[in-house]
């Protein structure tokens, strides 16, 4: 399987809210836990009224209850972002420094964890033409 990092506090697994940010922000700090959301409409049970999801705490786990349940999907990652890049628009960035969560397809790991350094590189006037490299670790 995959080697996705490990959660930040298996303890808590299951305990965050329901309703976080979606993608975006660029840049992760923790992996909180993995999610596999259940669609009723779908052919998942339905214990809640509506959609809903079990939280993991590694993508193994995730991955495995998510091919063996109906009415699931591939499993996302909730993170933490201590800061993160917001783009309002296309181009415009802006260094945002307040914590968030947000739910991404697995993926987005790829990209390095953020250092003290990720940020301040991007917006740097000396950063490649394509900054997104950086976050990529291309840069």
């Amino acid at each position: 399987m995959n080697n996705y990092p490990e959660v930040l506090d298996k303890k808590m697994v299951g305990q965050y809210p329901v309703l976080v940010y979606a993608g975006g922000g660029y840049v992760w700090d923790e992996v909180l836990e993995y999610r596999v959301w259940y669609h009723p409409e779908k052919g998942a049970e339905d214990l809640e009224k509506g959609d809903y999801f079990y939280g993991f705490p590694t993508y193994e786990a995730a991955k495995k209850f998510a091919d063996t349940h109906l009415g699931t999907e591939e499993p996302l990652v909730l993170i933490l972002q201590r800061e993160y890049i917001d783009e309002p628009e296309a181009g415009k960035y802006i260094h945002m420094k307040k914590e968030r969560m947000a739910e991404w397809r697995l993926e987005f790991l790829s990209r390095p964890r953020r250092t003290e350094n990720t940020i301040p590189d991007f917006f740097a006037s000396d950063a490649p033409a394509n900054r997104l490299d950086i976050l990529r670790g291309l840069a």
